[in-house]
């Protein structure tokens, strides 16, 4: 599991500038190897093999434990993620409030890296992004909360199941999966959302006395969080490895979603202009917080009167039976 996701986030740099050089009318890296393919090869032995400065006054148990406490919670992260029924390291029915904690606890290892530097700038960043990333943790706690009122479960491949069952929960949650991708774009700090890594002074944020392989892992570890918050999407909204009545290929099908939205990511990046930090955090507590609150007790009056939370008194066997009226009343809505 290391080894593939370790290679698949060295190339997905490589695609990142492959696609955004396409969209700015550039080139990007054809130079080492055929078209560029062996450039993630010849950045990951140029880190590897630079000189590491470590700068003086250094708090160095904390210092030398930030980058490889960010590397394993993103490594171990990915156990939990299943790619087909029962096709996971740890098939948990827990495994959605595990990487919730998981996530949550990132927050440590980038505190740890800008107090530990011994340097105000490195400090600042660290600030930002614990503040930006806290915040943005609560607008995915209520989404992925919503899904767990519609899917009955914490479960990953039982959310999936119930999905198969129904319908794609995108549908009849289109705000929802709105506000989530805006969410993971901010929690895995990327434009136009990347303000601890770039504001006013133009530095790396918290990682800027970082060189070498530390820096590689914290390098490893955002492109790591960022492959795993989509692979989270396609779980939560697009029915995972399912694809209609598609029973083969689910790995193939499952990394097709997967590549697209990380796609997406990179279109986002190329194409729009960087928030400001007050314009960040307003969005997040003025806009998608009282939106999701609505929308949350708007789905739980929703199933209370349908019996959705009672299953034994109900005529409806699961909450995810109710997902087809929900969706056909919000078209209507939005119709009339």
């Amino acid at each position: 599991m290391i080894i593939i996701v370790t290679l698949t986030s060295a190339y997905f740099t490589l695609a990142e500038r492959k696609l955004m050089a396409s969209i700015q009318r550039r080139v990007g890296p054809n130079v080492v190897g055929f078209w560029g393919v062996l450039q993630p090869w010849s950045d990951a032995f140029k880190l590897v093999f630079k000189e590491n400065l470590i700068p003086s006054d250094v708090n160095v148990g904390l210092y030398f434990f930030a980058p490889f406490s960010s590397l394993w919670l993103s490594f171990i992260s990915w156990s939990f993620i299943p790619f087909g029924y029962s096709n996971s390291i740890v098939d948990s029915d827990l495994g959605v409030l595990f990487i919730l904690a998981l996530s949550s606890l990132g927050v440590y290892s980038i505190v740890f890296a800008g107090w530990s530097s011994n340097s105000k700038y490195a400090l600042l960043g660290a600030f930002r992004t614990v503040a930006q990333m806290i915040s943005y943790e609560i607008s995915l706690g209520f989404c992925i909360l919503i899904i767990i009122l519609f899917s009955g479960s914490l479960n990953f491949s039982e959310i999936v199941f119930q999905q198969e069952k129904t319908i794609w929960f995108c549908f009849p949650l289109l705000p929802v999966a709105g506000i989530f991708f805006c969410s993971i774009l901010a929690e895995t700090n990327r434009a136009p959302f990347d303000l601890p890594e770039a504001e006013a002074e133009l530095v790396a944020g918290y990682n800027i006395e970082y060189s070498s392989l530390f820096f590689a892992m914290f390098f490893l570890a955002e492109y790591s969080n960022i492959i795993l918050m989509n692979t989270l999407f396609v779980i939560f909204f697009f029915g995972g490895w399912s694809f209609f009545y598609l029973k083969f290929f689910n790995f193939i099908i499952f990394s097709i979603k997967i590549i697209f939205f990380c796609m997406c990511f990179v279109v986002v990046r190329a194409s729009n202009p960087r928030y400001r930090f007050d314009a960040l955090i307003k969005l997040v507590w003025k806009d998608f917080l009282p939106l999701l609150l609505g929308f949350f007790l708007f789905i739980c009056s929703f199933l209370k009167s349908f019996g959705g939370f009672n299953v034994n008194s109900s005529p409806y066997q699961n909450i995810s039976d109710l997902t087809p009226i929900l969706c056909f009343n919000y078209i209507g809505y939005g119709n009339s």
